[in-house]
């Protein structure tokens, strides 16, 4: 049985208001509009190179907007746009900025993948291992950004489904 968040009287299933005060009967939230699940590295090189960049600017806009949109009233954190980092606060850093970036959005999206009962692992451990170290190896920064998309459709994807 439901309760009236605004008198405390029950109310029954599938009510819109409140019989006893009139409220509105609070649903679960739904989400605003859904999040794309449609990330991928393949694609991501490819319209990338065609697009000279534009492409990989406007996919991590959205990431660092979809956490946002998913994880903030959870966190109480913001991430910076991309567009920002990459224009004006990473040139004035030599660079640090955007690798600060990365490792908390990766640490931020694996928080949020744990919270929601997720099964898949992404910390900022996958962005030092694979993005920086395995550079050596010339694959690891794309193994690390196949990690990143698999884990922002996942994150995105339950939160389509659930709110």
């Amino acid at each position: 049985m439901k309760y009236c968040s605004n008198c405390g009287a029950e109310i029954n299933e599938g009510a819109v208001v409140c019989v006893k005060c009139g409220a509105a009967v609070q649903t679960a939230a739904a989400p605003v509009a859904p999040r794309k699940t449609n990330k991928g590295l393949a694609k991501f090189i490819f319209l990338s190179i065609i697009t000279l960049g534009i492409y990989s600017l406007v996919v991590m806009s959205s990431l660092g907007n979809d956490i946002n949109v998913v994880a903030s009233r959870y966190d109480g954190k913001r991430t910076m746009h991309y567009c920002l980092l990459a224009f004006i606060v990473s040139p004035i850093t030599l660079g640090i900025a955007g690798i600060v970036w990365f490792h908390k959005i990766s640490n931020r999206i694996g928080r949020e993948l744990n919270r929601r009962g997720i099964a898949y692992n992404l910390s900022a451990a996958d962005y030092w291992l694979w993005y920086v170290i395995g550079s050596i190896i010339i694959v690891g920064p794309f193994i690390y950004l196949h990690k990143l998309f698999k884990a922002a459709n996942l994150m995105c994807a339950d939160y389509n489904q659930k709110g």
